[in-house]
């Protein structure tokens, strides 16, 4: 079956501070780190080979997968010295590939959490001897994003940048993130310099006359760049709203790993998850947000779509709504933190000093 390459090489600047001290795809969700979902589905697949193409923080991954054989693969890994973009990094692994000049190579982007078929992905490569498919979703609101508008054959007609004024908006099928490429044209990527292949590869591709097939599949799809994408992420994969098999437990309303400890009259809910070690005190109430290892929540605390990190500390009766601590942070007793806000690593908040109503 096909092989993969796993771009992981972004550094995550739109998850600081979670990024600070580890890399976007390992970033726990769901109970462990985002690229283990991504491996694991694309073993399900039947991809048996991957190669992730590496830059920033890259000597923690393969201390943690080794080589792969745990997850029922062969992975390899190869660190760009320069970031190269999405292009570059795709044409600095080629070496590592076994595929013949003609056969299917998937490709990754490793912050994206989809219910993908993978194995309709390749077929459809195949069947319509395409030279690259991609996948294509579907969005409500494609600014943020570049549209691929196809023919009523599936068939790429252009590659169009985030567009602004409403006749730009031609169609609502954007770039997903996952491609399949004939093995050959990743040869004819240019080696050793930044390349996209959203801005460069793919629409060269398309006036030089190569078949590009879109396939659009509707499935749960979800860009985990920003804290509160990557929060919902979480919470939907423990739900089972975005499949995976690599989520260790049942799916429901909390996940709550091994060592942790949890009141028991501590409410969680909405795909909660509480890591390795962590601590929940009594009375605190914690929806859709994820406790990563050794946080503390202290009694009466409440926590909600919030991402908390490593070893950090909530007090007593704080409030966090749309909140991002940092690992081993602390926020004091009776704060009240609100949307957006970015607490960093090893910061110290005093009781009741950040409020966004009276403190009576």
């Amino acid at each position: 079956m096909t092989e993969a390459i796993l771009l992981v090489g972004g550094k995550g600047t739109r998850l600081r501070p979670l990024t600070v001290h580890t890399p976007k795809p390992m970033v726990p969700a769901a109970g462990v780190p985002f690229l283990t979902h991504q491996l694991a589905r694309a073993r399900a697949a039947g991809v048996e080979h991957i190669v992730l193409a590496t830059s920033y923080l890259a000597e923690v991954f393969e201390p943690y997968f080794g080589d792969g054989s745990a997850l029922g693969l062969r992975l390899e890994y190869v660190t760009e010295e320069e970031p190269l973009g999405t292009g570059g990094a795709i044409r600095n692994v080629a070496s590592r590939l076994h595929s013949g000049p003609d056969e299917p190579v998937l490709i990754f982007n490793g912050d994206i959490l989809t219910g993908l078929d993978i194995r309709a992905l390749v077929r459809t490569h195949e069947t319509t001897g395409a030279d690259v498919s991609l996948h294509l979703t579907k969005v409500t609101d494609p600014r943020a994003y570049g549209l691929v508008p196809t023919d009523e054959t599936g068939r790429v007609t252009a590659f169009l940048e985030k567009p602004q004024t409403p006749e730009e908006i031609v169609t609502d099928q954007i770039n997903a993130g996952a491609y399949v490429f004939r093995r050959s044209v990743i040869d004819t990527i240019a080696v050793g310099r930044p390349v996209s292949v959203e801005r460069e590869t793919f629409p060269d591709l398309l006036s030089a006359g190569a078949h590009l097939q879109g396939m659009v599949d509707s499935t749960y799809w979800l860009d985990l760049g920003t804290p509160a994408a990557f929060v919902r992420g979480s919470s939907d994969l423990v739900l089972g709203r975005a499949p995976s098999p690599a989520v260790p437990g049942r799916c429901g309303d909390r996940l709550i790993l091994p060592t942790a400890s949890v009141a028991t009259d501590a409410k969680l809910t909405g795909g909660t998850v509480v890591g390795e070690g962590a601590f929940v005190g009594e009375g605190a109430r914690i929806s859709g947000s994820t406790l990563l290892m050794g946080a503390v929540v202290e009694p009466g605390a409440v926590i909600t779509d919030s991402l908390i990190g490593a070893r950090s500390r909530i007090g007593e009766r704080s409030v966090l709504s749309g909140a991002v601590v940092g690992d081993g942070a602390v926020v004091g007793a009776d704060n009240e933190l609100r949307d957006g806000v970015r607490v960093w690593c090893d910061a110290r908040i005093p009781a009741g000093a950040v409020r966004f109503s009276s403190d009576q």
